[in-house]
């Protein structure tokens, strides 16, 4: 589904983000990347999302050279994948129901499919009981399943959480961890950027570990082993 291949990332003057990264994710895969602050995982979600452009070797998705996509079209490339961030990124005038259903309209779906669309997905995240509380009246567990149910809203084939749990405490910690589970078991392809120990070696999936920009380790059932 997804293929690294021989990619590098430098930034100026002689900064390697990046070396010689080659790695595949197979579709409906659970896959953690894990490495301390500055070892390369959110430049390896900035590249995936065509945010910024490799200095060497390219990124396939489904056999697609991503750097091939006429700019035009990167919207809907962008579609198929989901991002959820450690900062919640929600819309603080705008309710639960308005901040998901945004994420619809931004991309012109018309309204009976928001209607229709938004308490189902709202319902997997265990909040339709909250379509019209605004963030403020959340707590950081309940704002991280907003951010998810908004990348989910747009049925994307792969959501890549990007330190997902970094401002939550244990109990909404493994709150968010089981509900990314869940929706992996439903056949969504999960990415997983985490510098979580207790998250990584609870989760018993495939664990992707970069060290200064190198992949150093690549397991079928890893841990945490910086």
């Amino acid at each position: 589904m997804i293929s690294f291949q021989k990619i590098s990332k430098i930034y100026p003057p002689r900064v390697f983000a990046l070396k010689n990264i080659t790695f595949d994710i197979e579709k409906g895969e659970f896959v953690s990347i894990v490495g301390k602050s500055g070892a390369g995982k959110t430049t390896l979600i900035k590249l995936l999302l065509r945010e910024e452009e490799p200095t060497a070797g390219r990124i396939l998705f489904y056999n697609q050279d991503i750097s091939q996509i006429p700019r035009k079209e990167l919207p809907k490339y962008r579609q198929k994948i989901g991002v959820v961030f450690q900062d919640y990124r929600l819309l603080e005038s705008k309710t639960v129901f308005e901040n998901v259903a945004y994420a619809m309209e931004v991309v012109g779906a018309p309204d009976e499919d928001i209607e229709r669309d938004v308490p189902r997905v709202l319902e997997i995240v265990g909040l339709e009981d909250k379509f019209d509380a605004f963030p403020r009246e959340l707590s950081g567990g309940e704002k991280q399943r907003v951010a998810i149910a908004r990348a989910l809203i747009i049925r994307p084939e792969v959501i890549v959480a990007d330190e997902p749990t970094g401002n939550l405490d244990p109990y909404h910690t493994k709150d968010i961890i089981d509900l990314l589970k869940k929706i992996n078991e439903l056949g969504t392809t999960i990415i997983l950027a985490t510098h979580n120990k207790e998250i990584i070696d609870r989760l018993k999936k495939r664990v992707i570990t970069l060290d200064r920009g190198k992949l150093i380790r690549d397991e079928a059932v890893g841990r945490f082993i910086i």
